[in-house]
């Protein structure tokens, strides 16, 4: 089978490489790939393929401006859609088309096991130039009969993770990381090697899909899990009132404030989804991420 993978060299482009190294897998991305293409400006030529696995995208950071909220829209968004122009230049289209969503297209700040039919609310540009992505997909598979999967990923863990775990095990390595109110807050985590290992099973089936641990680790019990690979004693904990006093001061600050109320009702709110249709359609059975995460 040949694969073609975006994303090639991002945190789970990498994971899909080694998953797939049976089979002839033809990477894309902006660099180290068999095609280096910034699919946001071009149209590149690429070789038919029997599986897209669409995993290249912007994310890990918050926009500050007009110009940055932009980009990612122009990658998430128009690289996208110039992804589907190059597929359609092909003599012969893929069976099945995989794309590497996020929980983000929801655009909720708390719930507890959202599934499949919450409505797409984000109104972040990250989430939203998902949704935008998302639809495009959706519409092209229809029109051309291609199977089309699409799962949606919480926080990803593996070794040397990105985004806010890293930053996490950053905090707690140098010692500023603190839970606040205990850490009891629960957030839905998966295994990069879990998500790796249902692609093929998921394209070949269709359909979308939240994929989690199933277990929704705290804050707190994450914490504990880095501490002690770090062999760092466990991070010191600030009572909510203390943190309000901190978000309050951090509102009259802006936005480069580390804490303000918004932020504080984030890491204080359990948000989790529900993965019950993968299990029942897919045979999922992920592992828990605190078992098995390793910095």
């Amino acid at each position: 089978m040949r694969i073609l993978l975006t994303g090639a060299t991002g945190f789970l482009g990498l994971a899909i490489q080694r998953h797939f190294e049976g089979h002839e897998v033809v990477t894309v991305g902006r660099s180290n790939c068999e095609v280096i293409a910034h699919l946001e400006k071009v149209i590149p030529v690429l070789p038919e393929a029997d599986l897209v696995i669409h995993a290249a995208g912007k994310a890990h950071s918050v926009p500050k401006t007009k110009a940055q909220e932009k980009e990612f829209f122009d990658v998430n968004v128009k690289g996208t859609e110039n992804l589907l122009k190059t597929l359609e230049r092909s003599a012969t289209l893929p069976e099945s088309f995989v794309f590497i969503s996020s929980i983000a297209v929801y655009g909720a700040e708390e719930g507890i096991l959202i599934d499949e039919s919450f409505p797409l609310s984000a109104n972040d540009a990250y989430g939203k130039s998902k949704i935008g992505a998302e639809k495009l997909i959706i519409d092209w598979c229809e029109l051309n009969k291609i199977n089309c999967t699409i799962l949606r990923l919480p926080l990803l863990a593996g070794s040397n993770p990105p985004g806010n775990l890293r930053a996490m095990i950053k905090g707690i390595q140098k010692g500023y990381y603190v839970n606040i109110a205990g850490g009891k807050a629960k957030k839905s985590m998966v295994m990069r090697e879990d998500v790796v290992s249902i692609i093929l099973k998921a394209s070949q089936k269709g359909g979308i899909y939240n994929l989690t641990d199933g277990h929704h680790p705290s804050f707190a019990e994450l914490s504990e899990v880095i501490s002690k690979q770090l062999n760092k004693p466990n991070p010191f904990n600030i009572p909510l009132w203390f943190a309000k006093l901190m978000a309050f001061g951090g509102d009259l600050i802006g936005n480069k404030a580390p804490i303000n109320s918004k932020k504080l009702g984030k890491i204080t709110k359990d948000l989790t989804f529900a993965d019950d249709k993968a299990r029942t359609a897919l045979g999922w059975k992920p592992e828990p991420v605190l078992e098995r995460f390793k910095i």
